[in-house]
């Protein structure tokens, strides 16, 4: 049997969004990559600009680096980590370890573990030290803003079982972000539990959240339409901190404790400080946002005043399939997400419209 199995069309160039610094990415003709026997490579069936895609493009300085903050990034670099597609060359190492053959739809962690760190020899590949991320080393990690995409070796991946509704793949990978954070959250029946922020990621979470089945489930953001959109998928109560005192309604809500849970979605700093003073006292805070700056909060009320506990929330580990499945079974529903699907050309519009947020949710990039 040869090492390497190949649907016999691939072609030797492709086209690709090139990120070679902030605000300067560029559609080219790049090669195709090439794999050895331990890899896959896809014909990518779309990609989805994630809210770390769009701050990339800014020039976030938690990406490019700053005073006492590495860059994460190596350039150029095809961006994107929130990708599907079609196997079209297959080494046989890749075959026989995740059981997948040519022609069959796979997705894979947005993490590419070294293997050979503490984390990875613990099971704890998602902190891995090489911090390998699709879309931002290159040659190591290329991503999905492409024709094609190369899986290395050390790579997560998963197949798409039959039947699964493709045009929801893209939203395999934030959803599986936003399980990690309800499974830190150890939401009981009795629970009140406050999600904060619900752009694609807390709709991920609100609608996991709810598969909980907490005793009230509420959401926070500032715009209209998300809100609306928060309601319509599951949540008990939606809120509008432009509009009311949420820390002073939450409370309202629970005999002036406070909720049992929340959950940090929004990026924003006074999301922090919202949710430490609406927390009650023994309640547990999940933190799940990157943000563009340092924070200033009072920790009195983390230890002496409230004793919370503090769940820190990185990325997906083990959570791909489940994600799949709830997917697969129409229990998370992703058709008022996925609001736009652009061709590869109309990246920059794409980065505009999940920057502004005003008319997207999630924008999907379809080669």
């Amino acid at each position: 049997m040869a090492s390497i199995e190949s649907m016999g069309n691939v072609p030797k160039k492709m086209k690709a969004v090139v990120n070679y610094g902030p605000r300067d990415f560029r559609l080219e003709e790049v090669d195709v990559p090439e794999i050895d026997s331990e890899e896959i490579l896809l014909k990518v069936g779309g990609c989805g600009i994630c809210a770390g895609d769009v701050k990339t493009f800014y020039g976030a300085p938690r990406v490019w680096g700053s005073p006492g903050q590495p860059a994460s990034i190596t350039t150029p670099v095809i961006p994107g980590h929130e990708f599907y597609g079609q196997i079209v060359t297959l080494g046989k190492g890749a075959k026989e370890k995740y059981q997948v053959s040519l022609g069959d739809w796979v997705v894979s962690e947005q993490r590419v573990p070294c293997e050979k760190c503490r984390y990875c020899l613990q099971g704890k590949y998602w902190m891995c030290t090489a911090h390998q991320v699709y879309g931002f080393q290159h040659r190591t990690a290329e991503g999905g803003f492409a024709d094609y995409i190369r899986l290395p070796k050390t790579a997560r991946n998963y197949k798409l079982p039959e039947g699964f509704p493709l045009p929801s793949a893209p939203f395999i990978e934030p959803l599986a972000c936003g399980i990690h954070a309800v499974e830190r959250a150890d939401i009981q029946f009795a629970d009140v539990v406050v999600i904060a922020g619900i752009g694609p990621l807390g709709l991920g979470m609100l609608q996991s959240a709810k598969l909980k089945n907490p005793k009230l489930l509420i959401v926070i953001d500032i715009k209209k339409r998300r809100l609306e959109l928060g309601k319509k998928l599951g949540a008990d109560l939606v809120m509008n901190q432009l509009e009311e005192n949420v820390v002073l309604k939450v409370k309202e809500l629970t005999n002036g404790y406070g909720c049992d849970v929340y959950i940090q979605a929004s990026g924003h700093p006074q999301g922090v400080i919202q949710g430490l003073q609406m927390t009650r006292k023994l309640g547990r805070y999940v933190e799940f946002s990157v943000y563009s700056e340092p924070t200033l909060v009072d920790w009195s009320i983390i230890g002496d005043v409230k004793e919370l506990d503090i769940r820190g929330v990185h990325l997906s580990p083990y959570t791909y399939p489940t994600a799949i499945r709830l997917l697969q079974k129409g229990l998370v529903k992703t058709e008022d997400i996925i609001t736009h699907r652009l061709l590869l050309s109309e990246y920059k519009k794409g980065m505009e419209l999940t920057e502004k947020g005003d008319e997207s949710i999630k924008v999907v990039l379809v080669p």
